[in-house]
């Protein structure tokens, strides 16, 4: 059986790009890469959408980038502007053609369906799936978007909604997000922060439609494309292994508070470019301990407080929005921490420390 250098479990998100930052920095010259991908194609399966707080390699994908947001609970709405930091909006389809098409000028990169094709005895392995236990005590951002199309023009294409909690909450936490791609276009996104322990919040088609009727008021559209997902808001299993080392969601990648995932991992894959001449010894790259304390607690407030959350929200963004969005994407200092903290209800937080 055929031996690599490098193998990459999984060609999705973290994955690929991992593989196209090796690439486009000659670290895949002399050296055999194995993609093991199961998918029988690759088109748009997903968005991706980031506060642009860093540079990445990807702005040719970006579908749409906006320099204003809304907060919405009921009876108040917050408008705010993000143009230090632009809201990025990714599109799938056309990340996944540009990784590829680089990916296939180098023959040393082969793609796989299954790991059992090849040998994995003397290789180095990048694995993105996460080795996930269900666990009823577990919370999960789990949603369901559709790509709307309406007949006449209806959205203000210069201002996203991020979160809006006027909508039933079901003993949970549940926002709507639209994300207005143009005069006649928009994503619009169902999200919820719960334990998924049945699919009694998973009539989505329902939801969206009724908000799309009853809240946006739009009758007349079509739909254009649709998403479905389910990101888990702790940590998978990571078991330290000689020559392997975890990525994306399965690495630690994604900020249990927000579910924020895409630039952590190209932050990671820059990293393990810049270590990969010695990858075997280099230390494990993981968000700062600050945020996993800080996320910790939130995540227990949000479990037991789940109908305080739309304040708690509310209230975070009534900080200056470049301190909120550094904080949202780890890239806050300790002031800038302070500042949302003091914002937050003390005794719900105080107890959670102790819970």
């Amino acid at each position: 059986m055929k031996e690599f250098d490098y193998i990459i479990i999984g060609g999705g998100c973290a994955g690929l790009s991992l593989a196209y930052e090796l690439e486009i920095h000659e670290k895949l010259k002399n050296k055999t890469l194995a993609i093991i991908e199961p998918r029988p194609e690759y088109k748009r399966d997903k968005t991706w959408s980031f506060w642009k707080v860093v540079p990445h390699n990807f702005d040719d994908c970006v579908k749409k980038s906006w320099k204003n947001f809304s907060i919405n609970v009921p009876g108040k709405t917050i408008h705010l502007e993000c143009k230090n930091y632009p809201y990025q909006s990714i599109d799938s389809g056309l990340f996944y053609e540009k990784i590829n098409n680089k990916l296939k000028e180098n023959k040393n990169i082969s793609f796989f369906k299954d790991i059992s094709e090849i040998s994995t005895k003397n290789s180095f392995i990048f694995n993105s799936v996460p080795n996930i236990k269900k666990n009823h005590l577990n919370l999960w951002q789990h949603f369901c978007g559709v790509e709307i199309r309406t007949k006449n023009d209806f959205f203000d294409e210069e201002i996203f909604n991020l979160m809006d909690f006027d909508c039933e909450q079901r003993e949970s936490v549940h926002f709507f997000y639209t994300l207005p791609y143009s005069k006649n276009k928009a994503l619009v996104e169902t999200t919820w922060l719960s334990k998924m322990n049945d699919n009694s919040q998973k009539d989505y088609d329902k939801q969206i439609k009724d908000y799309i009727n009853g809240h946006l008021g739009i009758k007349d559209y079509e739909i254009i494309y649709k998403e479905e997902g389910a990101i888990p808001l702790f940590y998978p299993l990571y078991e330290k292994e000689k020559n392997k080392i975890n990525i994306g969601t399965a690495g630690g990648m994604t900020r249990l508070s927000t579910g924020y995932t895409f630039l952590n991992i190209q932050e990671h894959s820059k990293y393990l470019r810049n270590q990969i001449e010695n990858i075997s010894n280099s230390k494990r790259f993981e968000i700062s301990k600050k945020y996993q304390f800080l996320d910790d607690i939130f995540l227990r407030v949000l479990n037991k407080n789940p109908e305080r959350m739309s304040d708690i929200f509310f209230k975070m963004f009534k900080t200056p929005p470049k301190t909120v969005i550094k904080f949202l994407s780890n890239k806050s200092n300790f002031l800038e921490d302070l500042k949302i903290i003091v914002k937050m209800p003390k005794w719900i937080f105080i107890k959670a420390l102790f819970d």
